[in-house]
């Protein structure tokens, strides 16, 4: 299917796009489907009880995410990218002190969610590490609708049948989509796109707002490109102005307000240290992360664990880099966009599914071919730029302590930023030309992920997960 730019960037809440965004858009749905009698035979009218259980990842890792409170808060109707934080807090409280939800279309339902939210930590459902099943029961607690939901990464969901029909489709299904859809430049691989650009002369920013306008306006375009910068900045913002312990457990303190005010009283100085821009760089980065951890708004890029490293490399574009506009803001986001769609269609951006070279990995190729196109890159160049940043991510595991996206995911959006600038920069220095194809480097995630164990794969049962340091 066409990734639009607005699928690879959403606006939502901390602290996982796939643990607290996706489970709550499954669960959003499922009401959905009922109230407009989406399942054969069953009225809105008589249903009784509501219950979930969440499997694989989602169920180990489900507390530290807040994967309960999102599906309580999904089956209220509440969305991730128009949540009122305030009311969201109170209408779950209510739900679980009278232990019933009362959506919209709907009687008067049981929901208890110490008995009707399950955590199965049992082996996973067949289809994807991060699934969760939803269920409607009428008068005698008699079964009325079922379905099965996979979150797939960065807010995306899909249904069982869904996941299998994605899988039976032959391997040039995308570009016939595409094409009986009208999009001019229905590229699937990097190759492809390459080659679009060099029979159009159109750079890949270029090509990727073709593909957009087929759908949207030129103005509707760029509003919600706006939109979605502004609300990377004020993500940014609101992380330097914050200082305090991060809930969870872990008694992780915010840095980035701190380490920010040493470098803001350091400008100016007449011999500053020439990797500062490192610090500033992982300083914008902490912020989004820290915001993510606590809960707050951030912007998938392309996912919530991810999210400091496309905002962080484009704030340090504005700020830091001669010359910069708003045009090439809008490159930037349109290129990494470009970049993140053939990343999750031909591999994956989800942790559970393949660890964190999916998640981090995938933002700093995104991030270096932005940076890279800004500053004037050739769609060689920029293809390069992923390349090198993708590439020098392969292996990365997905084992967060306790389960939140703290330790280490913070620090490392601050290193996956570094690495992408300085991925653009070495292919800026050269022609284009190298040596491994942005595709293999794509396959190469995908193929590092399936064989990857699962213990290193969000499930907090390897690696730094287990092996905290002595207090």
């Amino acid at each position: 299917m066409f990734l639009s730019i607005f699928d690879i960037f959403k606006i939502g809440i901390g602290p996982s796009s796939s643990h607290t965004m996706g489970p709550m858009n499954a669960a959003l749905r499922f009401m959905d489907d009922l109230r407009v009698g989406g399942f054969m035979g069953v009225d809105a009218g008589d249903v009784r009880r509501i219950s979930c259980s969440l499997h694989g990842s989602l169920a180990f890792t489900g507390k530290g995410h807040a994967t309960d409170r999102a599906v309580i808060l999904g089956l209220l109707g509440f969305a991730p990218d128009r949540l009122d934080p305030d009311d969201a807090e109170a209408q779950e409280a209510r739900v679980r002190e009278e232990k019933f939800i009362e959506p919209e279309g709907f009687p008067r339902l049981r929901f208890n969610p110490d008995e009707d939210l399950i955590f199965d930590y049992g082996p996973s459902l067949p289809g994807h590490a991060n699934g969760m099943k939803l269920f409607a029961y009428g008068e005698g607690n008699r079964q009325l609708a079922s379905v099965t939901y996979y979150s797939i990464g960065g807010g995306f969901i899909v249904t069982a049948s869904e996941m299998e029909e994605k899988i039976s489709h032959k391997p040039d299904a995308l570009h016939q989509v595409q094409e009986a859809a009208g999009f001019p430049y229905p590229f699937g691989a990097a190759t492809e796109m390459l080659a679009m650009g060099q029979r159009s002369g159109l750079s890949i920013a270029a090509m990727k707002r073709a593909n957009e306008e087929i759908s949207l306006s030129r103005q509707e375009l760029d509003t919600g490109i706006a939109r979605i910068w502004q609300a990377m900045l004020s993500s940014i913002d609101r992380g330097l102005a914050k200082d305090g312990i991060l809930p969870g457990g872990l008694k992780v303190k915010r840095r980035a307000k701190h380490i920010h005010q040493q470098l803001t009283s350091r400008h100016g100085d007449n011999m500053p240290m020439p990797h500062q821009i490192n610090d500033w760089l992982s300083c914008y980065a902490m912020a989004v992360n820290e915001e993510n951890a606590a809960g707050g708004r951030v912007v998938t890029a392309p996912t919530n664990g991810a999210a400091g490293v496309v905002p962080s490399v484009l704030r340090y574009y504005r700020d830091h880099c001669p010359g910069s506009n708003d045009a090439g803001i809008t490159t930037f986001l349109l290129t990494a966009a470009a970049i993140g769609g053939l990343i999750k269609h031909n591999a994956s951006i989800s942790g559970a599914e393949a660890g964190c070279q999916a998640e981090v990995g995938s933002a700093a190729a995104m991030a270096a071919s932005g940076l890279c196109a800004a500053l004037g890159g050739s769609n060689e160049q920029i293809e390069n730029a992923a390349e090198i940043a993708l590439e020098h991510h392969l292996g990365m595991t997905c084992d967060p302590v306790k389960g939140l996206v703290q330790v280490p995911c913070i620090e490392r959006n601050g290193l996956g930023a570094i690495k992408a600038v300085s991925a653009a920069s070495l292919a800026l220095y050269g022609d284009g030309s190298h040596f491994m194809p942005l595709d293999n480097c794509i396959r190469t995630l995908r193929e590092t992920g399936r064989d990857m164990d699962e213990k290193y794969k969000e499930t907090s049962l390897g690696g730094l997960a287990v092996n905290l340091p002595e207090c």
